[in-house]
């Protein structure tokens, strides 16, 4: 069985070539994970409007922000002040949304991830849920502005680069971690960046 799933960020896409992009990867169901699935600047991608688009183009749309959604307030996943991807992934709540993806993987549909951002790499859609989702040992393609796609082997380069810039100069202060131990601190230190955080419920969120 294929097990690949993409990612996208709608932001990049005007709907004719987010469509088209979909088709190109043969993508059969998408999966919206925000939390608040409408956006102010981005009208074609409400919920609504986009369930049409994509029913019109044989494009299977479901909600997940229960189980997927980045926005979970539940104070128990929250005990260093933002959501805490680690623990949130292991909630009944997301491996239930874990669970969906398999039977329907099962049944030879092909899913996609969809929030806003552009890159991956920003977004708790890779950071929270693909980074689960490759651990589980699925091919993870992250479809970027462009067109072409990422993948999370890429997507973790890119953090180690961001995180430890200097990891190849030997240093008398420096630990000495190896690979995947600073893949996971990067993992870590993303989440701190973009975590949600109970305290900006009130705030507008731009999506």
């Amino acid at each position: 069985m294929v097990k690949d799933i993409f990612t996208i960020g709608y932001s990049s896409f005007k709907t004719e070539e987010f469509i088209a992009v979909l088709k190109k990867y043969k993508i059969t169901s998408l999966v919206d994970v925000r939390s608040n699935p409408n956006s102010k600047f981005y009208i074609d991608y409400n919920q609504n409007s986009l369930q049409t688009i994509l029913k019109s183009n044989g494009i299977i749309y479901r909600n997940y922000k229960s189980e997927f959604g980045a926005r979970q307030l539940e104070k128990k996943y929250h005990k260093k002040g933002y959501l805490d991807f680690n623990v949130y992934t292991k909630s009944n709540s997301f491996l239930k949304g874990v669970k969906k993806i398999e039977v329907g993987m099962d049944l030879n549909y092909v899913f996609v991830f969809m929030c806003a951002e552009k890159d991956p790499s920003t977004c708790h859609r890779n950071i929270m849920i693909a980074r689960k989702f490759h651990e589980l040992g699925y091919t993870i393609k992250n479809i970027l502005s462009d067109g072409s796609s990422e993948s999370q082997e890429s997507v973790e380069r890119r953090l180690v680069d961001e995180y430890f810039p200097n990891r190849n100069q030997l240093s008398f202060f420096s630990d000495d971690l190896s690979w995947q131990e600073m893949v996971n601190r990067s993992y870590e230190n993303r989440n701190v960046e973009i975590g949600y955080r109970i305290v900006d419920e009130e705030k507008v969120n731009i999506s």
